[in-house]
């Protein structure tokens, strides 16, 4: 190698006169002296470097989460909470994705929980996703909240790429099928508590046929009300039908009131009709009773009782207090006596009229 670049050098002077170049003694010199030196601490830096390598496959896996150890990029093994050890980079890796957190996708909106209708809210509405067509063809704004935890750790990581968007778009689609077949009626008023199942179920089986190992919680509507253009129609069509469920209510009320108290009216009028039919139909069975047993004993004795009958009627008349009466005497059919009760005499204003009444012309 010196020989090569002498000659070349020697070459070159030759034709262009003297070329500076390395002086190759003193370099060869520097690389012996550089061999002859004693450096031991090279070994323990390289032994620090291995350890340090090697203790860089120690992890350690949270309590809410489990541990999936990939092998040049493949699926190896899945961990329990706790420490574990690895085959340190590029050998394996591990990752530890959160099972038992519940995690939370808004649809329709974002920022945190869906605005009111109508009020000034700072939330950001995202009307791409919350308009949706219902099976009465009306358009309705529907803000919602997904809520699902991973529940197999190994589909999670390996089968789809973004699970996020994946499950957003998933329970966009759900949502949408499931308003499409219910009327606008019962997305606003009494059938949410349904169609939140039902978007749930739907989800669920999305989900699960493309084995991404999350289970979906629940499926909660934050706000659903027709759009801008029309809400206040919306809101007249709606008192309306709180005036008329109003209306209805009042009605059955009064109803309820006065039907138990007309039947109550109507059950007192029978009995005392009833109570009446009983005490005549009794009243007549004793009159013609009696009337038997005394033509029985007329039968009998017909002087004995035509007499008793006349004394039994002069005594029911005689004593009726405004009849008036005159005595005659069996004697002489001219001499009359007027009869002056007690009770008539102490009356001034009725004494006149007792004794000018009790004469016979």
């Amino acid at each position: 190698m010196n020989w090569d670049w002498e000659k070349l050098q020697e070459r070159r002077q030759r034709q262009s006169g003297p070329i500076p170049g390395p002086d190759l003694g003193d370099l060869n010199e520097k690389v012996k002296q550089f061999k002859q030196m004693n450096l031991p601490g090279w070994r323990v830096v390289v032994l620090a470097a291995l350890l340090i390598w090697l203790g860089s496959g120690i992890y350690i896996v949270e309590p809410d989460e489990l541990g999936v150890v990939r092998r040049f990029g493949a699926y190896d093994r899945t961990t329990e909470p706790g420490p574990h050890y690895r085959l340190p980079f590029p050998f394996e890796s591990v990752e530890t994705p959160k099972v038992t957190k519940i995690q939370r996708i808004e649809v329709g909106f974002r920022g945190g929980s869906a605005p009111t209708a109508g009020t000034g809210s700072s939330i950001r509405l995202v009307p791409e996703e919350s308009l949706m067509l219902t099976g009465d063809e009306n358009i309705v704004d529907v803000q919602f909240i997904v809520q699902y935890l991973i529940d197999n750790a190994q589909d999670y990581l390996f089968n789809v790429a973004n699970q996020e968007k994946t499950v957003k778009d998933a329970a966009e689609a759900a949502m949408r099928e499931v308003i499409g077949y219910n009327k606008i009626d019962a997305a606003l008023t009494d059938d949410k508590l349904t169609i939140q199942n039902d978007a749930r179920d739907l989800l669920q089986r999305i989900l699960d046929s493309y084995q991404n190992g999350v289970k979906v919680v629940a499926v909660q509507l934050q706000d659903v009300h027709p759009p801008k253009q029309v809400i206040d129609a919306f809101k007249d069509v709606a008192s309306a039908k709180e005036d008329k469920s109003r209306f209805i209510n009042e009605a059955e009320a009064y109803e309820n009131d006065l039907i138990p108290k007309t039947r109550g009216e109507v059950a007192a009028i029978v009995n005392e009709a009833q109570a009446y039919k009983e005490a005549k139909v009794r009243q007549s069975q004793g009159e013609s009773s009696r009337f038997v047993s005394v033509l029985e004993e007329y039968r009998k004795a017909r002087d004995v009782t035509r007499k008793r009958l006349y004394l039994e009627t002069m005594e029911e008349i005689l004593s009726r207090p405004e009849v008036e009466k005159v005595i005659i005497s069996n004697e002489s059919m001219q001499r009359v006596f007027p009869y002056l009760p007690l009770n008539r005499s102490a009356n001034p204003s009725g004494g006149g009229a007792g004794r000018e009444g009790g004469k016979v012309q």
